[in-house]
């Protein structure tokens, strides 16, 4: 099951424990990248690369 369908399970079985257990042993298991701290004098500039960087890698696997 991928990260995205987990997710939508878990939230259709919101009262099931083993589902709300797997799905965060799943988002711990890939520790997001911090992009930017707010204190950043290029912090806009690091989040719109980011979004960018994104949006490319989904129009790749589309």
């Amino acid at each position: 099951m991928t990260d995205a369908e987990l997710k939508l399970y878990f939230l259709k079985h919101r009262n099931n424990k083993s589902a709300l257990q797997a799905y965060l042993e799943r988002l711990n298991q890939n520790p997001r990248e911090v992009i930017a701290n707010p204190d950043d004098p290029d912090f806009d500039e690091k989040i719109q690369l980011a979004i960018l960087q994104k949006l490319k890698n989904k129009q790749k696997s589309e």
